[in-house]
């Protein structure tokens, strides 16, 4: 399914105005490029959650979400939708975003591997689940954004989108980096990565910082698909 997207509302065929009304008027011709992308994401937790929100809202056309989750109470503090509790994340999020296509399977390495990602123009990585992770960044680096740990963490100023070579403070990243290495992956490629050290052990997190990675994810989504980086 295609997400449905409202046609301006005319007086004497003169447009008046829509639900993306304020989009058009910032994008001007290339919100026909966002009407037209086809982006799907991967996890759709703290980060994920807020990427799909942001995207569908400026308009992307055609979005897939991909998730095996149930809500737990716990992600309340964070996450979108979390009011439906034991609830299925993608049946909720098809509920709340009319018209995306929902995928409800656990992202594996196996499936990295066999899922055609072909028809898509961005693939949104917002899981964290390192040896699919790397399977993912190895095979579609070059239309892929991804997401590192935002858990742990309080300062959104911290966020950056760099290289992956460049990372630090970061002991998930440094895990998919160090995986890259071993496989002998070189390519350049950024990621969204917090500088600031973790702030605790367990997984605490804050959904000003959460919300910020999945918002910078989708800044970076429209700056691609409307050629602006």
């Amino acid at each position: 399914m295609d997400t449905i997207l409202s046609e301006p509302l005319t007086l004497n065929h003169q447009p008046l105005y829509d639900r993306y009304d304020r989009c058009r008027k910032l994008f001007g011709d290339d919100f026909k490029k966002l009407q037209n992308a086809r982006v799907i994401i991967l996890g759709v937790g703290g980060v994920g959650s807020y990427a799909l929100d942001a995207i569908y809202r400026s308009g992307v056309g055609h979005i897939t979400v991909v998730d095996f989750d149930t809500f737990d109470i716990t992600n309340q503090n964070r996450q979108i939708g979390s009011d439906n509790v034991e609830q299925q994340k993608v049946e909720v999020f098809s509920n709340l975003y009319k018209g995306i296509e929902a995928i409800n399977i656990k992202i594996t390495k196996e499936w990295i591997e066999n899922f055609d990602f072909s028809d898509y123009d961005l693939i949104l990585d917002a899981f964290d689940d390192i040896v699919p992770k790397v399977a993912l960044i190895q095979k579609e680096y070059k239309k892929l954004i991804s997401s590192g740990g935002s858990a742990k963490r309080i300062n959104p100023l911290k966020i950056e989108y760099i290289s992956i070579w460049k990372t630090y403070n970061d002991p998930f990243v440094r895990k998919i980096r160090d995986t890259l290495k071993k496989n002998g992956f070189k390519r350049e490629f950024k990621i969204i990565f917090s500088s600031e050290e973790p702030r605790c052990k367990e997984l605490g997190s804050f959904v000003g910082v959460t919300g910020s990675f999945g918002l910078m994810m989708a800044s970076l989504a429209i700056q691609r698909l409307i050629g602006a980086r």
